[in-house]
């Protein structure tokens, strides 16, 4: 059973910036931190990459939520929903928050339309609609890869669309999290439709 976590929105204001790095299946990634806080994870090189770092900022690996996210990391890639999430700090403005927080609700192994966060952002707010289209631009500039999982919105087709980590690794991840959902299944539930 996942834990109940607090997760911190506040619009970015000047502090210090620390990162470190994590090796991936899928190649190397940057932790970022405001000391306390996860405030970003990304594959080096993805687009937007370190889009809401400070420009002050060093290395420093020895964070407490850094070995937090280096576990969650381990479990998640090792095959496992962890059951557990860093504290986070989402820098953003309130737009952009509210469909993050929309994407912190996607089921691990689920996805989740950019249409559908339109439909429930709209709904959210009292209007009639929301473009998809906007949705998707604020789904590619999440800053916290993976733990805050754009990976799991597809377009309206079920298409893979979209990924600022790059398609290649959006399919990897959503294959391997059905894989780990599959592999849990009772033998018998998976195999006979009775």
């Amino acid at each position: 059973m996942r834990n109940k976590t607090t997760y911190l929105f506040r619009p970015s204001i000047y502090y210090m910036d620390y990162i470190a790095p994590y090796d991936s299946p899928l190649g190397g990634m940057t932790m970022a931190s405001d000391g306390t806080h996860l405030v970003g994870l990304w594959f080096d090189g993805q687009k937007y990459f370190a889009s809401t770092l400070d420009d002050a900022h060093e290395v420093r690996e020895d964070l407490p939520v850094f070995e937090q996210t280096r576990r969650w990391l381990d479990s998640y890639f090792s095959g496992k929903e962890p059951d557990f999430t860093p504290a986070l700090l989402m820098r953003a403005n309130d737009f952009r928050r509210s469909i993050w927080e929309i994407l912190l609700t996607i089921p691990y192994g689920h996805t989740m339309t950019y249409g559908h966060i339109a439909r429930i952002l709209a709904q959210q707010r009292g209007l009639t609609s929301m473009s998809a289209q906007a949705i998707g631009g604020a789904v590619g500039h999440n800053p916290i890869s993976l733990i805050v999982p754009c990976h799991r919105v597809v377009g309206a087709n079920g298409s893979l669309t979209g990924y600022a980590g790059g398609l290649e690794r959006k399919r990897w991840l959503l294959q391997k999290e059905l894989a780990e959902i599959i592999s849990n299944q009772n033998p018998r539930t998976a195999t006979d439709p009775r």
